[in-house]
């Protein structure tokens, strides 16, 4: 059984150099311990989810075109996540229509970084 993903967990990219919290903004909607559930569509860059420091794959052009400057040295640069899609997949059980975020829940940036979560901020499991 998975864990339901809440306000403030934590969240990490395979191309980030440091992991950041997930934000939740609907403040009147379920919560565990106080803390409101997330759900699949809490997904949005610099909303959801911000930046994971610096970003250190050439398929972002800017670090591509700073490790070009650098002569081939990779120059990792500010992460500015690109999320095209929902956060997959998501539970059985739904918020608003929505379906609630679990731990096992992945989404991907535009530049290849795989997004998941290192810590759901509750310990409640789906189907409790």
């Amino acid at each position: 059984m998975k864990k339901f993903v809440c306000m403030g967990a934590m969240l990490q990219c395979s191309n980030g150099m440091s992991p950041c919290p997930l934000v939740v903004v609907n403040p009147l909607g379920p919560s565990i311990n106080m803390m409101t559930m997330a759900t699949v569509t809490d997904y949005v860059p610099l909303v959801n989810i911000a930046s994971f420091g610096m970003c250190r794959t050439q398929s972002n052009p800017t670090v591509a075109a700073a490790t070009a400057a650098a002569q081939g040295v990779l120059t990792p640069m500010p992460c500015i996540p690109v999320i095209p899609a929902p956060w997959s997949p998501g539970a059985s059980v739904k918020i608003g229509g929505k379906k609630a975020l679990l731990e096992n829940s992945k989404c991907k940036c535009t530049w290849g970084g795989s997004i998941t979560i290192k810590s759901p901020g509750n310990t409640k499991v789906e189907g409790q």
